[in-house]
Parts: C-alpha cells; structure tokens; sequence
C-alpha cells in the first residue's frame, strides 16, 4: 500500500469518498495510526488480505442467512441467531455476519498428506479446504426429520487405533444417527470417507445432504448432477461425491425455491441443476426400515496431484518411535495422545497452526509446533520444516513470513539451537548460512542505542504477535532476539568459530538495553512486573514478556520481573483459571494459559496444576482447541476451530511436567500430579528426547511401602554420561544426583539408574 503515500493518489481518494458521502479513507487511517508506535509497518499486509477475505464471506453471510432462517444452516449459525441461546448476537448495523461463538472443528487427515478435511461439532464434513459441505440427516415417514445442526445434545470423539477418525452420533426420540469421517489411502492417493448410518422405529429414510456452507458461512456452489447410476454426484464439474449404493430418491433446489430441506417429500425429483446464485443444494435419499439400521459410505476423491503416493501404513510408521505418555488420568491421556495426531497432520512439509482459518505459515507459530515436534521425537517432521526456512529468508537476513513482525529472526535462530541440541547433529549446510545473515539482521535492526527515549537500543516498533495490541516496541520481541542471538553464537562454533564471540557480544549489548528500558518501566509503574513494551501499563499484553521465562530460560525462575508479570497476570486477566486475552482474541486462550503455568511449574509453584486442569476443561470432546474460547458458550470465538499451537503447548506441558532442562541439569518428575501418584498405578513417559539425549521414565508405586515409590529412567546421553539431575517429584522427598563421567553410549546402550524409594515429605 506504499502508493498511498503519493500525495495525488491521496488527493484523489479523498476527494472521491467526500463526494459521495463517506468518511475520508486517509483521514482515518491517518487517525488510526495515532494509536500505535510510528511504525514502518502500520499492519501486515497478509493480515490485512486474510481480514478482507474473512469479512468477505462474513458480507456474504449477512445477506444470505438473516433472510433465509428456514434453511437448515451449521451448528454455528443455529446458535448465534437463535434468540434463546446463549450464543445469540443482535445483527443491528453489523455489516459483518461472522461466526464468533463457535468456532470449533477437528481436522481430519494422514500423515504427510496436506489435505484436511474439517468436521464441525454436530458433524458436518467440509471435505475440501474453504469449501462447500456434506451433512447427514433422518427422515421418517411419519414428517419428522433429524438435523443434527439443530439438535440440543451430541456425542463427539476422535478415535486414534489404526486411522484417525471423527465420529459424532445423536439421538432424537427413537431417531439415531450416527457419522464418522476419516481419510483414507486408495492406489497411494487420498480419499475422504463419510460413513452414514441411522435408525428409526418406524421406516424412513436416510440423507445425504450436499450444503453450500461450511463453519464460517456461504461456501458456493452452482451446478450438480447426478450420475446416471444414481451412485455419484458431480459437484460445479469438478469433485465426485460417490455413494456406496444408488440413491433411491433425489432432490435439488436453488437459491429461489429454499433449502432442499424443504422439498425432501416432493413427488417429482430431479437428477441436478444449476443456481446463479451459488446457492444450490442436493439431497439424495436411501431407504430406512423400521428398527434396522441403515448405511451407506459416501467417498470424495481428493487432489492427487496435492501429495507424492502415501504408503498404506504411514500412520504406524509415524507412530513408531514417538515419545508416549501412559497416565492414570483419560482426560489428560487422550489430549495427549490428540495433540500428538494434530501435530503430525499439520506438519506435512511446513507446520501449519490450523487446518482452515490458519493454514498458512508464521514463523512465530511454527517456532513453538517445531518445538513439540522435536520433544515427542518426530524429529523428521521437524527438520523437514526447518529445511523450508531459507526460502523465506530476504537478502537482507530477514526471515519473512509477515511484515512488521520483528521477532522471527530470534525465533528461527533458537528453534535451530533446540534442533541443534536435541539431535545432536550439526546444522545442514543449507541453514548454515542464513544462520549469520538472520543474527546481522538483528543487529542491524535495533533502534539507535544513543538516544535517551525508553525504547533506545530495542527493536523497532512492530506489529508482532496480534494478542499483544498494536504496533509497539514490544519486549516480547527483544528477548526472542537475545535468545537467537545467543543461539546462533553457538551454533557458529560448529561451522564458523570466529563469529561466536562477536554476537555474544551483540548479545550481551542488546541485554543491557532492556536492562535500561524495563528499569525505567519499574520506576515509571511502581513494580518490577514487565508490560508489554516501555510506553505500555500493565495489561493483558504483559503475557509476552513471560517469554523470557518461558520458553527461552533468559532469567532465573526466581527473578522478581518474571514473578511479579505473573502476579499481575493472574490477579487481573485470568477467568475461571484460564488467561482471559481482552485485546484482539477476547476469549479464553488455551496456550497463553500454559505459558504462565509453565513459568510457576518452574518455579515450583503449585498452581501449575490449577491452569493445566482449566485447559483440558476447555478442550473440545475431540481434544482440541480453538485460538479463543468463548466465556459463555464454550465454543471458539477467534482463529482456527483446531489451534495447533495450542496442541504443541498441552505436549510441552506434559513433556515438562516429567522432564526438564534446566541449565546443565535435568529435572525429572516436577510438574506430575500428586492425584497420579496417589492412584498407585504405573505412570510412563518417553522416549523424550532432551538436549542431553532422549529420557524414558517410570514411576512405580513399591507395594511392600505405602509411603515410596520407584523411579527408573533411561538415558542415552549424548555425552560422556548423564548430567545431574534432580528428582523434584510433588510431595516427595528431593533427590539430587551430580553429573556422571563414563565412555559415551551407543545408540542401544542406555543407562540406568533406579532409585528404589521415593519417601512422602512430612506433612
């Protein structure tokens, strides 16, 4: 947008919208940008065009469903406009209709494969990305008809045996339906599978319902046809929708004559058709007699082209050598085991932070998902990702992916540390170079150190992660800088020794400027706890300074700045036990929440364990979670339905919880729950891979001993032997062993070491 800045195209502009009646476009910019930082990005661009194509559909929305409340619409619709729900939103002025209550789906998928298909809360299957949608229905002979859409109750899970697979099944009186999507490999190429199947006590039929909607809105759809075997429609002449038997009846409708929900007992049918409008729908019936159950699978080819051949048993093969946890607590055991599914769908060569709303790549998210793949041990998931990062790099050293977002450099250069330390592996050539460009990018980028503002020496002003507010010169991005600074001294002394020291010196001059700013903050507000950037009071964006803590361990878990920024945080912008995020996502967030009690678990801070709870309370029945979660209905308010970030926190959290690196030390068993070791039942985690070499851990209550336990773990260390480590197991007496000298291990020579009793601390 920089040819706004020529004078006569900005005349030109606001001439034009004055002599029509609007508001002058510049003259508002110009009013809103007073809010923020001067910035050399007002907004990035990529934000900016996904916000226009949101709002887009949300427009289109708003002149579709308020006028057509008779259609069968999504789950979210259902709700949001119904006046008796608590999710109900006056539609006034809005120009906008937009889904902000329930923003809630599960991705489907197979590993390496980038199609993901998405299932909404009631079931319905949206197939292709940003498309239209396939939904199942209950018809009876006696005029009564199920819309799961429209059903108070339903039952949702994902199942992980052999495939992953959605199923939802709802009951209506005697009326029963039930649906699972998956996606499956035929011939190497994926197919996204809807098994159908109801009951009725009296005969009916079963539906499969073709909808021009998805869970953000219209999703169009101008011509169907049904083949001549009545097996098959073919959707706008491009997408197979093929049924397992031929449809015994067959109805379609557009925009002008309603919903085909409407028309399911007209007598005259027909075999397709078209609309104008885009608003075309299809249903094709199959026979249901009374008190029998009724099937049918319906397949949808998806893009071959999209993907190399799948291997038939990939899921196995991924699953292998991964990092597993066994615990006596299922809500726990299955959101692990869901977040492990949700990183391995998202990562089929760059890491993904959604299946819909997000699927696209941020260098922010992708730092913390690379993480989570790291420490579960998908460690070829991780380097492949990490392999894509030099295209995104500029001549310049920036690692682009929005502008104005000033922390990817730091970010990039870190999560290449971690791949560095956990693997053990030297950096590929190919990311040895844009490791020095990225470091003398930030640099070069800081703010002139001579000035006396607050922010002297700091990043320039930015736009950085959309929770912290607006632009600003944001602390959140300095600290991540620091971090890759150190990161990328380190990792020159494998390929280019000669430049460690001078980025730890830049390193160490860029501390000293924070120093300075923060202290000026502490003066300016009275409390050592760190807001956002030096011109902000404490608020909700304050969460980013916590990444000095967490993840990237710049400050003791001790420090009073650290300590205090989390006081305020929960005394001020928590709800519920959940960090409620008042800018931007207004709604619970499920992986800030983590990044506070990831600081008190290392800190030995107990209520650790209160956030972890109100996190898997606010998970979907599927394991999930949105970027946002709405107060009162529960459902996603903000971003993807399916957050992947999220899901990398939960596993970091677990992954913490039982190992930990702190400094040259492991802590071993800090954060698991003392309701887990009352249950007196074997609790296991591992293999977990750490900078120190991968850890499998076991804790087995000893049933001669009331009071003691067993720990037994196993190390291959990468060294010359295990590092201390201390034993910090709640309620438990503290173990500390000293660091170990012996021969290095090979790959199948692990040590181990086994302390037989674990004995209760006194109350």
């Amino acid at each position: 947008m920089s040819w706004l800045k020529w004078a006569p195209w900005r005349w030109m502009i606001s001439r034009i919208a004055r002599s029509h009646g609007f508001i002058d476009p510049i003259a508002l910019l110009a009013r809103l940008h007073r809010f923020a930082q001067p910035s050399e990005v007002a907004e990035p661009v990529e934000l900016l065009r996904a916000g226009v194509v949101f709002h887009a559909r949300g427009l289109i929305n708003s002149r579709v469903i308020q006028h057509n409340l008779d259609w069968v619409w999504p789950f979210w619709i259902e709700r949001q406009f119904s006046p008796r729900d608590v999710a109900f939103i006056p539609r006034a002025f809005s120009i906008t209709h937009i889904n902000l209550t329930h923003r809630n789906w599960t991705a489907i998928g197979y590993p390496d494969c980038p199609e993901l298909p998405i299932v909404d809360p009631r079931g319905l299957l949206t197939p292709f990305y940003d498309g239209w949608s396939l939904d199942g229905w209950l018809l009876t002979e006696d005029g009564r008809c199920l819309f799961p859409s429209r059903a108070d109750t339903a039952s949702q899970q994902q199942e992980l045996d052999q495939n992953l697979r959605v199923s939802t099944e709802i009951h209506q009186d005697d009326l029963w339906l039930h649906s699972c999507a998956m996606l499956n490999v035929e011939s190497g190429h994926p197919v996204c599978i809807l098994d159908l199947q109801g009951r009725a006590a009296v005969d009916g039929w079963l539906v499969l319902a073709l909808r021009p909607q998805n869970p953000e809105g219209i999703s169009f759809i101008h011509e169907v046809r049904l083949s001549a075997t009545r097996m098959d429609w073919t959707v706008d002449g491009r997408h197979k929708v093929c049924f397992s038997k031929a449809a015994q009846h067959h109805h379609v409708s557009d925009y002008r004559q309603g919903d085909v929900a409407i028309h399911l007992r007209d007598m005259e049918e027909q075999a397709g058709g078209t609309c104008d409008v885009g608003l075309i729908t299809a249903a094709a019936l199959f026979p249901l007699r009374a008190g029998e159950d009724g099937r049918i699978r319906v397949r949808i080819p998806l893009p071959a082209e999209s993907s190399p051949a799948l291997p038939d048993d990939r899921w196995q093969q991924v699953r292998r050598d991964l990092c597993q946890l066994e615990c006596p607590d299922p809500p726990y055991q299955s959101l692990f085991d869901a977040a492990i599914a949700s990183l391995i769908l998202h990562a089929p060569g760059d890491v993904y932070p959604g299946p819909y709303t997000y699927k696209r790549f941020w260098f922010r998210d992708a730092a913390f998902i690379i993480h989570a793949l790291l420490c579960t041990g998908l460690i070829p998931q991780a380097e492949r990702a990490l392999l894509r990062f030099p295209e995104r790099q500029t001549l310049g050293g920036y690692f682009h992916s929005q502008e104005g977002e000033w922390d990817s450099n730091g970010e990039v250069l870190w999560i290449l540390q971690r791949f560095r330390q956990i693997t053990n592996r030297v950096l590929p050539a190919k990311l040895q170079s844009p490791v020095l460009r990225g470091a003398r990018w930030i640099l070069r980028k800081r703010v002139d150190v001579a000035t006396t503002l607050p922010h002297a020496g700091l990043l320039p002003a930015g736009f950085s992660a959309e929770h912290l507010g607006p632009n600003d010169y944001y602390f959140w991005d300095d600290f991540w800088a620091i971090a890759g600074l150190r990161a990328a001294a380190a990792l020159c002394a494998d390929f280019d020794e000669g430049r460690s020291a001078g980025l730890i010196h830049g390193a160490e001059e860029f501390e000293t400027a924070v120093e300075r700013s923060l202290a000026r903050c502490e003066e300016r507000l009275g409390r050592p706890a760190m807001p956002a950037s030096p011109y902000r009071r404490l608020d909700a964006g304050a969460i980013g300074s916590l990444v000095t803590g967490y993840p990237l361990q710049l400050y003791p878990s001790d420090d009073p700045r650290l300590l205090d920024t989390v006081e305020f945080l929960l005394q001020n912008c928590f709800l519920d036990d959940a960090f409620f995020q008042d800018m931007i996502h207004s709604g619970h967030n499920a992986y800030l929440t983590l990044h506070v009690a990831q600081v008190l678990l290392r800190n030995g801070d107990a209520r650790y364990l209160r956030l972890m709870d109100a996190v898997a309370a606010l998970a979907s029945t599927t394991g999930q979670w949105p970027e946002a979660i709405h107060p009162q209905t529960g459902g996603g308010c903000m971003g993807d339905g399916h957050h992947v970030w999220a899901s990398a926190e939960w596993l970091l959290m677990i992954r913490h919880c039982f190992v930990r690196e702190e400094g040259a030390a492991l802590i071993l068993g800090a954060g698991v729950p003392e309701r887990w070791l009352r249950s007196r039942q074997p609790i296991r985690f591992g293999p977990a891979p750490t900078s120190f070499g991968p850890v499998s851990i076991s804790i087995e209550p000893l049933a001669a001993e009331g009071r003691s336990l067993q720990m037994t773990w196993r190390g291959d260390w990468h060294g010359t032997g295990p590092p201390a480590i201390e034993i910090r197991l709640p309620g438990y007496v503290p173990v500390q062993l000293p660091a170990q000298n012996s021969s290095p291990t090979n790959g199948n020579d692990y040590s181990r070491h086994s302390l037989t009793r674990l004995t209760r601390m006194k109350p």
